[in-house]
């Protein structure tokens, strides 16, 4: 088998597309927010703008990261040890809450382009809000990364998990 299939291979195994894609969230993140300040401090609408749609695919990309996140967990369950295991179950709990905060962020800034747009008065109130919400995704992006990071790399790991409570 040559190298370009052993990695076309690979990519169907939903655990190796989603290392491949699970930076996106954050590392798009810091860039959509480093241009969009870089455009505010400039004052340049066009720059604002691209850091806009940037910050539109960025949260965007959290869908196909997590879906195959999603199919991945059932893949390598069977592969973890005890706490990789309880890594895994909190990691999933935090994508079930951070994601909420780039989807909104992302409509957010894409409401942000068409008033910028249409109705330039009310801008600089809804790119303030992106910028708080950018910050705050990039923040939860973080907290989930931190967890995702631990479950196969016990190197990472520095004690036990936190307890998993579940749901009432």
């Amino acid at each position: 088998m040559t190298e370009l299939q052993q990695m076309l291979e690979a990519l169907k195994r939903p655990e190796y597309v989603h290392v491949l894609l699970n930076p996106l969230p954050i590392y798009g993140m810091v860039i959509a927010l480093v241009a969009l300040v870089l455009g505010l401090i400039s004052g340049n609408k066009g720059a604002q703008m691209v850091a806009l749609v940037l910050m539109v695919l960025v949260c965007g990309s959290v869908w196909p990261v997590s879906e195959f996140g999603d199919k991945a967990a059932e893949r390598i369950g069977t592969s973890l040890d005890s706490d990789g295991m309880r890594w895994l179950k909190i990691h999933d709990k935090r994508v079930d809450i951070g994601a909420w905060a780039y989807y909104i962020t992302g409509a957010l800034a894409l409401v942000t382009l068409i008033v910028k747009w249409k109705l330039p008065k009310f801008e600089r109130w809804l790119t303030a809000l992106v910028l708080v919400g950018a910050l705050v995704s990039l923040g939860f992006g973080c907290w989930i990364a931190h967890a995702g990071g631990q479950i196969r790399h016990t190197e990472f790991r520095t004690g036990k998990p936190p307890a998993v409570t579940r749901a009432p």
